[in-house]
């Protein structure tokens, strides 16, 4: 059975590198995605011109390996990376430190594309569970599997079918999570991100006057967040975005990565708005954890809530300079049909009190994360790889919204300092140092169910290896 097992795998092999060329990308082109081949400047779509971009048998760092077809109509990027992490915690009124060691993110990537770019194709892993998402089983290592067709092999115009991150979530959760200015991200991305979804999704690239470009993009998902076991309530999640891009495109893939690496030699800038509505969501942030929180109409069918969210940012970028800056407005729409909710055991309940008075409205709304806030971020990256960088984040839940709640939430502002430095001329490896402060927004409660207030502190080291 051994020898069967391994002359399969010999002839496989054999077969494989009949027709395809093995290659690793080499520093010029620090892009490894496929479906993030543009560097604003150039047109990488020439198979000539990739070749030589590659050298059988030199390997780089954090590029992945990679198989071309003969012909350059088809090929395969396999990478991957991790990030191990130290964190230490001092919360107000309390001496004492809680820390902890962690494999903060493990993932792998296949990125693919057939027919002369027609057709692409991602299959993503976390193999760390729960590093983005809140769903159990498959729904908690699947990062990403979609299948796209571009009708030119460009990207003036695409369509994707499968999971993937969605464009009605703020810029940040657009970018790469190994290119990262700080240790994780901004509380904002965490509070409203809903990250990965599973439905259709359209985007497209046009060049307009004097070389500015316009890039939209469209949505239409479950709303239930990323494939699980169990099953997915409500209705469809209907989202756009729209980016503009004054000055023309980022140079190497730029606009999906944080600090300014490449160096951008002329000002870029990409301006933005997105807005969603989701026809009934079953969990606080409307596609994290599908079925969490359920009610029922007086004829006892499930009933739910709907949720919209507006997001406004923009990013600059000028020779290592770079300023990130989002806004996220949540609104939560009840419907007067409902009369029960659902409890963790699966019985049901017409209580609804606040402080003594049964207020239906209201208390729907104190289980959702409804509410609004900014994150502005800056930093500059120097000549010797060592980035600066400075974040501010401000949280304003409405009256009633679960970010009020005193043991996960109920901070209003989050500072941040973090020092990088990369090991490499690209963002394979790099060691951050990461200093934040969270003002507490009245009295929360610490590890040991105490209450306190006041400023929590935190540091982190974080180590980034990809492959």
């Amino acid at each position: 059975m051994r020898i069967n097992k391994l002359f399969i795998l010999f002839s496989f092999c054999f077969l494989f590198s009949s027709g395809i060329q093995v290659f690793a990308q080499t520093d010029e082109d620090a892009s490894v995605e496929f479906d993030d081949m543009d560097d604003g400047d150039e047109d990488d779509s020439e198979p000539q011109k990739r070749k030589k971009n590659f050298n059988m048998g030199y390997y780089t760092l954090g590029n992945g390996v990679s198989f071309l077809s003969t012909t350059d109509s088809y090929g395969i990027n396999l990478s991957g990376y991790i990030q191990t992490s130290f964190q230490s915690q001092m919360y107000p009124e309390d001496d004492k430190m809680y820390s902890r060691f962690r494999v903060r993110r493990a993932r792998l990537r296949l990125n693919g594309n057939a027919l002369n770019n027609k057709i692409k194709y991602r299959l993503g892993l976390d193999m760390v569970k729960g590093s983005e998402t809140d769903a159990e089983g498959v729904g908690a290592m699947l990062s990403d599997a979609w299948i796209s067709y571009q009708p030119w092999g460009n990207n003036k115009l695409s369509f994707a079918f499968g999971q993937r991150s969605t464009p009605t979530d703020n810029r940040e959760l657009q970018m790469n999570s190994a290119t990262l200015q700080f240790t994780d991200r901004s509380k904002l991305s965490s509070i409203f991100g809903t990250i990965r979804e599973v439905g259709v999704f359209a985007s497209g690239t046009f060049k307009i006057s004097n070389g500015s470009y316009l890039r939209p993009s469209l949505a239409i998902t479950d709303g239930d967040g990323p494939i699980g076991v169990d099953r997915r309530y409500g209705g469809l999640k209907y989202g756009a975005r729209l980016n503009y891009l004054p000055f023309g495109l980022f140079r190497l893939a730029g606009e999906s990565r944080q600090s300014d690496l490449a160096y951008e030699i002329k000002p870029k800038l990409v301006i933005g708005a997105a807005y969603s509505y989701n026809d009934g969501v079953s969990d606080r942030r409307g596609g994290r954890e599908s079925g969490a929180i359920l009610y029922q109409n007086a004829d006892k069918m499930t009933d739910l809530p709907d949720l919209s969210k507006l997001t406004l940012d923009f990013m600059f970028k000028w020779q290592g300079f770079s300023v990130l800056g989002e806004y996220v407005k949540t609104w939560g729409h009840v419907p007067s049909s409902i009369a029960y909710r659902v409890r963790n055991d699966g019985s049901v309940s017409s209580d609804f009190k606040i402080d003594g008075v049964n207020h239906i409205e209201n208390y729907i709304k104190n289980r959702m994360m409804i509410g609004s806030g900014y994150n502005l971020q800056a930093g500059y990256m120097l000549r010797k790889f060592w980035s600066f960088d400075v974040r501010y984040t401000h949280i304003m839940p409405d009256e009633y919204s679960f970010m009020n709640n005193d043991l996960y939430f109920n901070r209003s502002d989050y500072m941040d300092f973090c020092i990088t430095k990369y090991l490499t001329k690209s963002y394979a490896a790099k060691v951050q140092a990461n200093f934040g402060l969270a003002k507490t927004n009245g009295a929360i409660r610490n590890p040991e169910g105490e209450s306190v207030s006041g400023w929590e502190k935190s540091f982190t080291i974080l180590f980034q290896l990809a492959f």
